[in-house]
């Protein structure tokens, strides 16, 4: 009966299952969650302006931002204090959007680990999985839930990195009183691309759709959709589909 038990629960390496819907969308999941923390964690970008006044001409300054985008902690290069008076005082870039950009990298580090687990029990454990309604129905909850998480947090996201193109565009300058006393001026220089950002959201609501549509085939594993037959009068099963 030991060697038995040891046999049902042991490891049966099995690849089959990512040839079907279950285990394939999984896997694509999985890479999917690696594309979105990875472009959105793995940012750093500047923004500059150009400072003029009685002594300088243009004068490049810079600020350094990136993921967690706390942008209220970063600060313009300063500008050599023989110039212009010494009129430029330490600037600041506006806003922090550290909350929605973590909690979308996070999530999406705790999905990729998730899906890990997922395929493993999917690969090695199968019969496990299928042999009990315990683990589908379970899988089948955090599928939901994660799919509604994919919502929140990209929606967030995705306000936040609007909110970020703003805060490090051109209209940085209406908050910077140099540049709004003469006979000082400014104009605004560059911003690096946010591409990699912009590629983040996009794989954010992917994944809210890979997770919504692998919902259907999570449930098909569950006993909700499959129920156990029930036994029929006189101890013999119903026939399927009673």
């Amino acid at each position: 009966m030991e060697r038995v038990s040891q046999k049902m629960t042991g490891l049966r390496l099995d690849l089959g299952p990512l040839k079907e819907p279950l285990g394939f969308i999984k896997v694509l999941e999985w890479i999917f969650s690696i594309f979105a923390f990875a472009t959105c964690g793995g940012y750093s970008g500047q923004t500059s302006i150009k400072v003029s006044c009685q002594d300088t001409k243009n004068e490049t300054l810079e600020a350094a931002f990136g993921y967690p985008f706390r942008l209220n902690t970063v600060v313009f290069k300063e500008l050599d204090s023989k110039k212009c008076n010494n009129t430029w005082t330490p600037t600041h870039l506006m806003g922090d959007f550290s909350s929605s950009a973590q909690f979308f990298v996070t999530f999406a580090v705790f999905v990729f680990l998730y899906c890990m687990a997922a395929l493993v029990l999917y690969v090695g454990y199968l019969h496990l999985y299928r042999g009990t309604g315990k683990l589908p129905m379970i899988d089948f909850v955090i599928t939901m839930v994660v799919t509604l998480l994919w919502l929140i947090s990209t929606s967030a996201w995705a306000k936040a990195l609007t909110d970020i193109k703003i805060s490090t565009g051109s209209e940085i300058m209406s908050g910077i009183l140099f540049c709004h006393t003469p006979p000082n001026s400014c104009l605004f220089g560059a911003v690096s691309s946010m591409g990699s950002l912009n590629v983040s959201v996009v794989i954010g609501f992917l994944n809210l759709i890979l997770w919504a549509g692998n919902a259907w085939f999570v449930y098909k594993e569950t006993h909700l959709h499959s129920p156990p037959d029930a036994l029929a009068p006189g101890g013999t099963p119903a026939p399927a589909g009673m």
